[in-house]
Order: structure tokens, then sequence, then C-alpha cells
């Protein structure tokens, strides 16, 4: 990814409109008495399409503007969307994306990781969270919701960001065949 000022400004408001979108929205859809959990989905996103660096700072800054905005203790969302931004810009980096599945199940598998590193850095910081049966339904009904609603929040970011990435293959033209002598 190419990163210019204009590309850095779409970065920034697809950050602030996530983290908007997840506090005012999603966090009061219920389905099945959980509610899903869109920004570790938005950062495997910007770390698929950007690289580690891309996806490490934008988790990041992601997870501290959400901490500012709960009042919560600060560095636990950045450190966990930090880690996520990073192992998938760092897949991205190793690895062509063959199948267009491949970004649901990255979500998928990233949000079940972030989960479990949301709660195990709140019992390590001796936070009161409540310990029950029903954790493990709620990760594993994020991380579904994580599988559903990734692929389109791909799409729609690569579309985003379509003018910056390098690797585009609608962008790629085909060489004309050239005739020697004429």
């Amino acid at each position: 990814m190419i990163l210019t000022g204009k590309i850095v400004a779409r970065i920034v408001a697809i950050c602030m409109l996530g983290v908007l979108l997840q506090l005012s929205f999603f966090s009061r859809v219920e389905l099945f008495h959980v509610s899903p959990d869109i920004l570790p989905a938005l950062i495997v996103c910007l770390g698929l399409l950007g690289g580690s660096m891309t996806g490490a700072v934008s988790g990041f800054s992601v997870g501290l503007f959400l901490d500012c905005l709960l009042v919560e203790a600060l560095g636990i969302s950045s450190l966990v969307l930090l880690g996520i931004g990073y192992l998938a810009g760092l897949f991205r980096e190793r690895f062509e994306i063959h199948s267009s599945l491949v970004p649901a199940l990255l979500c998928m598998g990233l949000t079940m990781f972030a989960e479990l590193g949301f709660g195990l850095i709140q019992l390590l910081f001796g936070l009161d969270a409540p310990l029950s049966t029903l954790i493990v339904r709620d990760l594993l009904l994020k991380s579904v919701y994580a599988f559903f609603l990734g692929w389109p929040m791909y799409l729609l970011v690569r579309r985003v960001l379509r003018p910056a990435l390098v690797e585009d293959p609608k962008v790629q033209r085909r060489r004309q065949p050239t005739v020697l002598g004429a």
C-alpha cells in the first residue's frame, strides 16, 4: 500500500467510523444475546490490505480511541488490536490470498484470538470481569459474526483504499503483444 496524505485520511476516517458504529449501533444489536464486535474484523481487513505496519498502527490507534471513549483502563484494547493488526499484515506479507474465503476466515480466527486476549488481559490486570461458561458461547458467536461481517467489510475497505493498493488485479492491465519488424 502506498501511503499518501489522502490515503492516511481515508484510513483514519475508516477507523473512526468503525469505532463510532461499534459503540452506537453494533453494541446495541443482540443476536442470541451476544452483540457483534466489528473492530477486530476491521483491523484484520486493514492489515490484510496494508501490511503489518499499517495493521499494527491502525489497531493501536483504534484501541486507544475506543478506550478513551469508553473511559476504561488505557491500553487493553490497544494492545490486543495492535497484535491482531500485526498478525493480519504479517499474513499478507508472507502468503498470497488465492481464495475469496481467506479474509472471512482470518476475521473469524483473529476475532476469536482478540476476544481471548481481551479476557486474558482483563484477568491479568485484576479488573472485575465475571467468569462463567457463557464466555465460550460469546466467544464462538462473536467469531461467527466476524466471519459473516468480515467479507463485506473487506470488500468495502478495499474499495475505499483502491487507489493505494499496489497489487490490485483489477488495476493491472495485460500488455498487448508487439510485433517485431512492423
